[in-house]
């Protein structure tokens, strides 16, 4: 049975419980194992989450509570409040899987920056979440331990590739979630589970310890049910990191004073623009209803809408789907069972090291993760190279281009996060395209580097399913697409009657 005062706690936004835990109104010790007594009752039926790690939470919250009763200041805005991770971030002597056989079993030496950032704020770490094998998917049907379920409706798909950190909020299994973003992973189940995703900037989050998949493409960044809340995650985890060659030594836009800015409701000499491209055609009408209505929403928030045209966003899925193959199928070289992760054939036979490797990638890797391997090394083939390879960086180029003019008449840019909401478990699996379609939206932010965020818009009217608004903002300038999603968190909230996220179907607790 479910515990009223436990599911208080759970039902609670991050800002409200770091508040709670650092005026000693709350132990951190009790929110974890709030969470934790949540997770053992709903997991079962969602499989968010790949492996909870309870010791090592209460641990963390103990010393939370240990440190404020001494006088201490908190370590961070939110130090004592409960994470789920995206098990693509390495976390020292806790598996790492990144929803692969390949990886099974392995107990990195190491913490990710983020995860590193994250323990030294005091965030509690409370396990790590399914998700598409290597990050590649947009379904989380892809992993190798078992599909994850959309809680709003448990025969839908939450959402990929990190759809078992989305899934934990909205099953609110955990009030903040780390995930990564390399053409959508992070906003479109965001976008379908109605909880706000953020890809920063490219570099402004170190991906240092994140396992790559397309290393000029990954980023990870805050999930959460508020965006308050995914700013204040945002702070932590970003930032200028020595690490990581691709990060930007700079400091991290004011986004937490941007979405407080926003939650006053005014976007008075705000520039909208919408992305005409993202309409019609395979689009499902209640997105685009929903859309429509979060424009007039904005429009009422004073905001200026302006229509906005960018061509080459046409070409952004073929671009991606050679740039991100091509790299996948160098960075996955290295799983070669020479050095760490699964081994096959090695039982007494004497077979060669090549054979040894064959067997092992056959067994340890899955279809889609094969299917982009062999895509990339293709593109990347002696030959190919200059046609396939060459050519989606030139479009890439032209795509950046395109957003570049449209943020000189613009401040954000919106669309509709994904063309429809989340489709059946299995609906897509036999049809790759049709599963890709659903990046759509999200892949040129990725291509350009920009800053993009999902933030739930409603309630499709077709089937009563969340819809996501994406905002889009140039690179360095996340604070902007944080005000604008702030506003209209807090405007949609008062036209439909309180937050989206309390809508979810009630869940049976099994424990």
């Amino acid at each position: 049975m479910s515990n009223p005062v436990s599911d208080e706690i759970t039902r609670s936004t991050a800002a409200e419980l770091a508040e709670r835990i650092h005026r000693r109104e709350v132990s951190a010790v009790e929110v974890t194992q709030a969470h934790l007594d949540r997770i053992a009752g709903v997991d079962p039926e969602i499989n968010a989450f790949l492996h909870v790690d309870g010791t090592g939470a209460l641990a963390a919250a103990e010393a939370v509570d240990a440190a404020l009763a001494s006088g201490e200041a908190p370590a961070s805005p939110l130090a004592g409040v409960p994470l789920a991770l995206k098990d693509i971030l390495t976390t020292k002597g806790v598996p790492t899987t990144c929803g692969s056989r390949m990886l099974e079993g392995w107990l990195p030496p190491y913490d990710a920056t983020v995860t590193r950032r994250l323990r030294e704020a005091g965030v509690v770490v409370l396990g790590k979440t399914n998700m598409d094998e290597f990050a590649m998917g947009s379904s989380t049907e892809n992993s190798a331990y078992g599909v994850t379920r959309n809680p709003w409706d448990r025969d839908r798909i939450p959402g990929g590739s990190g759809g078992g950190s989305s899934a934990s909020l909205a099953a609110f299994e955990a009030p903040l979630a780390i995930g990564t973003d390399t053409g959508g992973s992070i906003r479109q189940p965001g976008a379908v589970t109605g909880t706000v995703g953020v890809k920063p900037t490219y570099g402004g989050v170190s991906r240092y310890g994140l396992v790559a998949f397309s290393s000029s493409l990954d980023q990870a960044g805050p999930c959460a049910r508020t965006v308050l809340d995914a700013a204040l995650l945002h702070e932590v985890i970003g930032g200028h990191d020595p690490l990581d060659s691709t990060s930007i030594d700079a400091p991290v836009p004011p986004v937490v004073a941007a979405a407080r800015q926003g939650a006053s409701g005014d976007l008075t000499g705000v520039r909208v623009g919408v992305v005409t491209q993202f309409a019609g055609e395979g689009y499902q009408p209640g997105v685009l209803r929903s859309f429509d209505a979060a424009v007039q929403l904005l429009a009422e928030l004073g905001a200026e809408i302006v229509e906005v045209s960018c061509p080459h966003f046409d070409y952004a899925m073929g671009a991606y789907y050679l740039i991100a193959p091509s790299e996948c199928s160098s960075n996955l070289a290295r799983f070669d069972a020479m050095r760490y992760g699964l081994r096959v054939g090695d039982d007494g036979a004497r077979l060669s090291a090549e054979e040894v490797m064959s067997l092992t990638r056959e067994a340890g890797f899955g279809p889609e993760v094969k299917r982009r391997i062999m895509i990339g090394t293709h593109a990347l083939s002696s030959g190919y190279y200059d046609a396939y390879y060459g050519q989606a960086q030139k479009v890439r180029t032209l795509i950046a281009r395109d957003f570049a003019a449209a943020y000189e008449k613009v401040d954000v840019l919106v669309s509709p996060t994904t063309p429809t909401t989340a489709f059946r478990i299995g609906e897509r699996v036999d049809d790759p395209l049709a599963m890709y379609l659903a990046d759509l939206c999200t892949i040129p932010a990725n291509l350009a580097g920009n800053a993009a965020m999902s933030v739930p818009s409603g309630l499709s009217d077709e089937d009563g399913l969340p819809v996501g608004l994406q905002v889009m903002a140039p690179a360095q300038a996340d604070d902007r697409m944080y005000r604008v999603s702030a506003a209209f968190e807090v405007a949609r909230d008062a036209a439909q009657g309180g937050p989206l996220i309390h809508r979810v179907p009630d869940l049976a607790v099994t424990a």
